[in-house]
């Protein structure tokens, strides 16, 4: 076959590859009719990981795992669409780095709804103003993001997903050489995770917080003297060429993010799909072997601890509340019975959420 053999073939099976989306979409229209009338929504956490999982297990190639991943996820989010609409908030303005974690995890086809703390990504799912939310919560080179944990521990929303997305940093900058920036302007966690490289390229040259690094980009494209760090994505939105790309001092430098639901949004949690990540918090009396004896129903159980970490209680001084995360769904069996188990031998255990692992 000679090429334009080859394209006539290419174009019989996107002719065949259209038509097949299109019955996928009446048949998510159908769907999204009986969903309607069951008063059920139309995310469905757990069976979108499951699509993903299956179509995953049965590739062959040449398209690796995560071309096949991108593609679906913008038919699911289509799909999705067309059963009902759907609002996400997230940390913004647009292309700061949650907001890159939304669409990759949503797709494009939902609305998208920037609000300018992570609070506020908490108050618009609380009060069903947004179905969903999504935050960071913790970076392989500067640890949790302890807003969105403080937050978790009296918040009503339970985490119902995640993702964890490479992070790579960028200077953006009009000035056309490093000697020409005055300042360099970033969210705290942009400038701590260039930290090393800041101080080798640009010495004695101040840096500013700001709210977040789309906003750093913003203020960069207005005065040459000014350097943003921030994604690439930012650069490309707000017009602001990289001076210098990739300065992120940890080449594996990733965050990892939560997505956030709540009753009042229609969503409070995800079933099981098989592959599943619960988080709790809980509090616990200071005594000897408190925190060993909580601990020990993971053990006997086989669940595997993937984090723990711990924050200062807000109610009293020198208490502090304990966030666990580990395998597992808590309507499974063993979790289950672990769970109960464990309620006994805290002073306060909340479950924050049962969701598909990343």
């Amino acid at each position: 076959m000679d090429l334009a053999d080859w394209r006539s073939r290419i174009n019989d099976l996107d002719n065949q590859i259209l038509n097949l989306l299109n019955q996928r979409a009446e048949a998510a229209l159908q769907i999204g009719h009986l969903k309607r009338r069951q008063g059920t929504p139309s995310y469905v956490p757990e069976r979108e990981a499951e699509i993903l999982r299956s179509l995953s297990a049965q590739n062959r190639g040449p398209l690796t795992a995560d071309n096949l991943a991108a593609i679906w996820r913008e038919i699911l989010s289509a799909s999705r669409a067309l059963e009902g609409p759907l609002t996400v908030a997230y940390f913004g303005p647009q292309a700061t780095f949650t907001h890159q974690a939304a669409i990759t995890h949503f797709g494009a086809a939902v609305h998208f709804r920037p609000v300018r703390t992570i609070v506020d990504v908490f108050d618009e799912v609380e009060r069903g103003r947004a179905a969903f939310g999504v935050v960071p919560v913790e970076n392989t080179t500067e640890g949790a993001v302890n807003v969105t944990l403080d937050r978790l521990t009296d918040s009503e929303a339970t985490i119902c997903g995640e993702l964890y997305l490479e992070i790579a940093q960028y200077l953006l900058s009009r000035a056309s050489d490093l000697s020409e920036v005055k300042r360099v302007l970033s969210h705290p966690q942009g400038l701590a995770q260039c930290r090393a490289w800041l101080s080798a390229n640009l010495p004695g040259v101040a840096t500013e917080e700001t709210t977040s690094t789309a906003a750093a980009a913003e203020m960069a494209a207005s005065d040459p003297s000014v350097a943003a760090i921030a994604s690439e994505l930012a650069g490309t939105l707000y017009g602001v060429p990289t001076l210098r790309p990739h300065i992120e001092d940890n080449r594996h430098n990733a965050t990892r993010f939560l997505v956030i639901g709540s009753a009042a949004g229609g969503r409070p949690g995800s079933g099981p799909s098989g592959h599943d990540k619960t988080s709790l918090l809980f509090a616990m009396k200071n005594e000897p072997g408190a925190l060993y004896r909580i601990l020990e129903p993971f053990v006997r159980a086989g669940l595997n601890l993937s984090k723990i970490e711990s924050r200062p209680a807000k109610s009293r001084a020198w208490e502090y509340v304990i966030f666990v995360d580990f395998e597992g769904h808590r309507e499974t069996p063993a979790v289950a019975a672990a769970l109960r188990e464990i309620g006994e031998r805290t002073l306060y255990l909340r479950v924050l959420g049962s969701y598909p692992a990343a």
